[in-house]
């Protein structure tokens, strides 16, 4: 299991728990809506947090134009580019991969990474892109981390993606305690809930639940090493 940081107490947390629970590895870094935490000091801390041997990747870093609007303390877009393109920085000089929020910013992400040039490996947190989305982010090899948002029968842009995805471009997420899979949503998320999730994502790609458990934990361990 990957616990991913969203901001500097969160990264010393995960890397923490990773080194107390040999379950559990960890990914360091900014939420692009804290990016204006990212000063001298932070950046410093997270590149240490990021050498220490049970992190596994940086992240989850990218672009959120949904709170722009809604938070006053979200950071703005020109912010969370910068931050964006350090991270992605960082994850190429150490070699691990990139754990990517995407919220309401397709384009532009797509638009940093190949600016910047991405990491070999990247991972697209809790994918909530469509059909073209996904297209694109196969294309380049990248995965599609999935949540109890697949589940949902008013996702159906999303649904169509996960079900026309690469079978070994997916893994499966909670992005706890957020984003609980039907029949539990509404609800706080946990690991437990994840085979809900992956039933139904499997019922979507008409495939067989076991087999399709199998290759998203084979397909982590691709990715996270």
């Amino acid at each position: 299991m990957v616990t991913t940081a969203d901001d500097l107490a969160s990264a010393r947390w995960a890397a923490w728990a990773a080194g107390a629970d040999a379950r559990v590895f960890a990914a360091v870094g900014l939420h692009p809506t804290r990016s204006r935490d990212l000063d001298d000091a932070a950046r410093a801390e997270i590149e240490e947090l990021a050498g220490l041997p049970r992190v596994v990747a940086v992240g989850e870093t990218g672009l959120d134009d949904y709170w722009t609007t809604r938070r006053d303390d979200c950071a703005d877009l020109d912010t969370q580019r910068e931050a964006f393109a350090w991270h992605i920085d960082l994850a190429k000089r150490v070699g691990l991969p990139l754990v990517i929020h995407d919220r309401e910013a397709h384009d532009a992400i797509l638009d940093v990474l190949d600016a910047e040039g991405a990491p070999e490996t990247v991972v697209f947190h809790c994918f909530s892109g469509g059909e073209e989305m996904a297209r694109r982010c196969a294309g380049q090899g990248w995965y599609l981390s999935l949540s109890g948002t697949v589940t949902f029968r008013n996702a159906g842009e999303l649904r169509r993606a996960a079900a026309a995805a690469p079978r070994a471009l997916l893994l499966s997420e909670t992005d706890a305690p957020f984003l609980t899979p039907h029949p539990f949503r509404g609800r706080p998320n946990e690991p437990s809930c994840v085979p809900y999730t992956l039933r139904d994502l499997a019922e979507l790609r008409d495939e067989d639940p076991i087999g399709l458990a199998r290759a998203t934990a084979d397909n982590a361990v691709r990715a996270f090493g």
